[in-house]
């Protein structure tokens, strides 16, 4: 049988892609290597499934740093409102959260999977488990079908390659559509982790010291190399691990941490901590007074106690010169100095991240100076379709990614219907 549209992948971006394609009354053949369709959504937000962002578009694009901008002419066609709106009507109560991140009434993600197979199911979309691709098949700059790994050849006159990037590989993104891109004569920006835990050999993380500790709403920035000056700064949580530094705001700066890495060939970059990014220095000053002119005679590091977490005390006090025993009223001004400068600015030297594999969001990707932005159709191959973390757009996590996919995969969908019945008005380059 030939089919209008052969989506590889049931991510969130092939799903999406399948309803779009569905509703625009082509035949639509969905495959997938898993044995189960959307594994990486199950899992997504904590596994509630965090499905998109409430902020207005110029907001999400403005989260989503990894040409954010390329998604304008898909937004046009299905942004996140789009995206509310289609999962409620689904049946699926959403709620706001902060940040304007938007998750199912039911903290469940295998809710919204459901939902979404359930109306491709409804689309009459062929669902195909288990069968892996080996080929997108090309001919005369055309897309001809695939060929699967048992050998069967599948006939379409338009492909839509979903099939994520190299991040959570366990869920099927194991980087297989670059491949394909690349024998259609696509290029593949230099892939790497984003949204990704960060690495350090400070001996106060090698000898796990403060692993598990949680700092609440703090700015994290990293430092250039050369400049010594901010290269980025990003406010949220941040934990400490046996290895280095997790949470959102790690998370978000990992993506500057790897390219300045890169760009400035050094084996380490700073990034600094402000625990108290609300407070100006002076601020600092008044709080320390007002604690040591009320219990002069107190050891100071008990004076902090409910001010710092207690367990990074020890440390602050060494990096300040400051005495675990010094009785409040004896600290030395300059001591206090030193501490307040460090508070606004803890210093913690990065070597790296997380693998590729361990982070949330590949980096890089299919080219999209070879991407027409509204339909997402190879300017290369006609009848080729791309969707998802393939291409080389990324964002921070908050609903971003999610969004792009769902986004992108929407107008993949409708592309690949409007190209199989109109393939004369969809002149490739």
């Amino acid at each position: 049988m030939k089919y209008d549209v052969i989506i590889i992948g049931g991510g969130p971006s092939g799903l999406m892609a399948a309803v779009s394609a569905g509703q625009a009354g082509g035949s639509v053949l969905l495959l997938d290597k898993g044995d189960k369709l959307g594994r990486k959504l199950a899992i997504s937000g904590g596994g509630r499934c965090n499905v998109t962002n409430a902020g207005s578009v110029d907001f999400i694009i403005k989260h989503i740093p990894g040409n954010g901008r390329f998604l304008h002419s898909a937004f046009s066609i299905f942004n996140n409102q789009d995206i509310i709106h289609f999962f409620e009507g689904l049946g699926i109560k959403l709620k706001e959260e902060d940040r304007g991140r938007m998750f199912p009434v039911s903290d469940k993600a295998k809710d919204v999977v459901q939902a979404l197979i359930n109306k491709i199911n409804s689309l009459n979309v062929d669902i195909h488990t288990n069968a892996p691709v080996d080929r997108v098949l090309y001919e005369h700059g055309q897309v001809k079908g695939v060929r699967l790994k048992s050998g069967n050849i599948v006939s379409s006159d338009a492909v839509i390659i979903a099939v994520g990037g190299k991040s959570v590989p366990h869920t099927g993104s194991t980087g297989d559509g670059y491949q394909w891109a690349q024998e259609a004569g696509h290029t593949i920006t230099e892939l790497y982790p984003t949204e990704v835990p960060l690495t350090s050999r400070e001996p106060f993380i090698t000898q796990r010291t403060l692993q598990g500790l949680s700092l609440r709403s703090i700015h994290l920035s990293v430092l250039d190399p050369v400049k010594k000056k901010k290269i980025i700064e990003h406010e949220g949580d941040l934990i400490f691990t046996h290895f280095g530094l997790s949470g959102p705001a790690a998370l978000r700066c990992s993506q500057y941490v790897v390219k300045a890495l890169k760009k400035h060939q050094v084996k380490e970059v700073t990034v600094a901590i402000d625990l108290f990014p609300l407070k100006k220095p002076t601020e600092i000053t008044q709080d320390l007074q007002e604690k040591i002119e009320a219990e002069p005679k107190k050891l100071f590091k008990n004076l902090l106690k409910g001010y710092l977490p207690e367990r990074f005390i020890p440390l602050l006090l060494e990096w300040s010169q400051i005495d675990e025993d010094t009785v409040a009223t004896h600290l030395p001004k300059e001591a206090v100095e030193r501490l307040i400068k460090l508070l606004k600015a803890i210093p913690i030297q990065i070597n790296g991240t997380l693998s590729i594999e361990e982070a949330f969001v590949t980096g890089g990707g299919v080219h999209l100076k070879e991407i027409e932005p509204k339909t997402m159709q190879s300017k290369l191959v006609g009848g080729l379709f791309f969707c998802g973390e393939v291409l080389d757009i990324h964002g921070y996590t908050g609903g971003f990614n999610i969004t792009a996919a769902f986004t992108t995969g929407y107008a993949a969908g409708k592309g690949a219907v409007e190209y199989s019945r109109n393939k004369e008005l969809f002149p490739v380059e």
